[in-house]
């Protein structure tokens, strides 16, 4: 049986995604929510075999906590579902971890076919999306992802930038990671450094400016 968490902000669309879902023989839904730090706890809890999770979500949005879910729970698929046909979220989605892209207005069918192909290790994008229309993009891309100072952090500092956000101290954050303080410490005044941020509260800024935030267990 393949369990599946659902994740979106509004109930009468989850309803009609667990219809689907539970009309496919194997398939059965486990838990709903509604925001993105909902679907971290509820991935924390369940360990689904599928995640279907929102783009736009209040809290953190859909692709940030495609990321964060991934860092933690690297086992379970992710589907991404959205209104937006944009190659950027798309891309974004990719990178965090999603291994599909579906929108909205597609057939019932494209949600199916995502599943089944997540499940097998493939990834799936919804017309008019394909693998080399994105790797196209991914090409036009990179010199834009290299003018973002964040994607020129390390994943120690993105970890430690997370940890910070959640009001960790330095002493916690070292005992989490199993660092020294010392090594948390020049994580921070790198990270603090690439970010071109002064003190906590622009870094904080910063984060609620992108929807990035790390849930506390």
């Amino acid at each position: 049986m393949t369990r599946i968490v659902l994740v979106d902000d509004h109930r009468i669309v989850r309803q009609g995604l667990r219809a689907l879902l539970q009309a496919e023989p194997g398939f059965e839904v486990v838990a709903e929510g509604a925001t993105g730090l909902e679907a971290i706890q509820l991935v924390e809890r369940f360990r689904p075999d599928i995640l279907v999770i929102d783009l736009m979500m209040p809290e953190i949005n859909g692709l940030e906590a495609t990321w964060q879910i991934k860092q933690r729970n690297p086992e379970t698929r992710i589907i991404v579902l959205s209104m937006h046909a944009d190659e950027a979220y798309v891309l974004e989605a990719l990178q965090n971890g999603a291994s599909g892209y579906v929108l909205k207005d597609s057939s019932a069918d494209d949600l199916v076919q995502a599943v089944h192909k997540a499940l097998l290790g493939w990834r799936y994008l919804s017309p008019p999306f394909s693998e080399e229309g994105i790797e196209a993009y991914i090409q036009k891309s990179r010199e834009a992802l290299l003018d973002d100072p964040f994607e020129t952090l390390t994943k120690r500092e993105r970890e430690v930038f997370l940890l910070i956000t959640a009001g960790l101290s330095n002493a916690t954050i070292a005992e989490r990671l199993s660092i020294s303080q010392r090594t948390v410490e020049s994580h921070r005044a790198n990270l603090m450094r690439k970010l071109k941020l002064k003190t906590r509260m622009d870094l904080i800024r910063f984060a609620i400016r992108r929807g990035m935030f790390l849930l506390e267990e």
